[in-house]
């Protein structure tokens, strides 16, 4: 990743590789953050993500051993500040000090009316989407640093920006984590490091497998999304590998929406 270290990105080859990088994904099994742990491999990253589950972990790392990616993995509980701190000093020992980048992809939410939100919804809630964040950006920072030129990369939601009923903790810890993206975006870029923010609308993963089962929610949805579809898990792991490649360096501080132009249309 020599581009990426003396930030010299002139020829194209420099722009778009990831060779050489190092790279953190969290809750890389399923879904979206699957997905960007194949983005970045494919680009040429070593990859070290992180899953609650053993065996669903230990699955996916003999899949990507069978693609020639270069990915660890620990077990982690990312909603635990102890667990944070064990997988920052993995990750240490892994690339030796350094880390080009960190994308914090683990997050939950809970479907309830704001009336029926217990203070135990709330903390776990915010403990993976918002605590885990900030806290592995703080345990991350020295070895982002060391690593000479880094990116960091946030999970945000559209519902970050928009109410949508029952999800009042969940948007609340998604528009405080885009608020963190510009804030970090202005606090490390001396020490450069950029942060931004992928916010994805409705993507077709395990999390809202069961709502996309339901075809009168399906077609309200997709009537209100400009290309007339749900997204992909891959299309919001392109943009991620995007804002990891030496060709994004400019960019700083923005949280992007993947969504499909639904946060935009005002013929609802």
């Amino acid at each position: 990743m020599a581009g990426v270290q003396n930030g010299n990105c002139s020829s194209f080859a420099d722009r778009w590789s990831l060779v050489g990088a190092t790279a953190l994904v969290t809750g890389g099994t399923k879904g979206i953050g699957f997905c960007i742990v194949e983005e970045l491999a494919g680009f040429g990253a070593a990859v070290h993500t992180c899953s609650r589950n053993e065996a669903e972990l230990n699955k996916c790392l003999q899949e990507w051993k069978k693609k020639n990616f270069k990915v660890t993995g620990t077990v982690c509980d990312v909603s635990s500040p102890a667990d944070r701190e064990r997988l920052i000093e993995e990750v240490k020992t892994v690339f030796d000090g350094k880390l080009n980048i960190l994308v914090c992809n683990a997050g939950t939410g809970i479907l309830k009316p704001a009336t029926l939100q217990t203070p135990e919804d709330y903390r776990y809630v915010m403990s993976i989407n918002l605590d885990s964040a900030f806290h592995l950006s703080q345990l991350a920072y020295p070895h982002l640093k060391a690593s000479g030129r880094a990116s960091i990369v946030f999970i945000s939601s559209v519902v970050g920006f928009m109410a949508v009923d029952y999800l009042s903790v969940y948007g609340a810890s998604k528009g405080a984590l885009n608020q963190l993206t510009r804030s970090l975006a202005c606090e490390w870029a001396g020490d450069n490091i950029r942060t931004n923010c992928v916010a994805p609308g409705t993507i077709r993963t395990p999390l809202t497998e069961q709502g996309l089962q339901n075809d009168d929610f399906v077609t309200k949805e997709t009537h209100r999304i400009p290309l007339g579809r749900v997204g992909e898990p891959e299309e919001v792991a392109a943009l991620v590998g995007f804002l990891c490649l030496p060709a994004s360096r400019y960019i700083n501080g923005q949280v992007i929406c993947a969504d499909g132009g639904r946060t935009v249309n005002g013929n609802i």
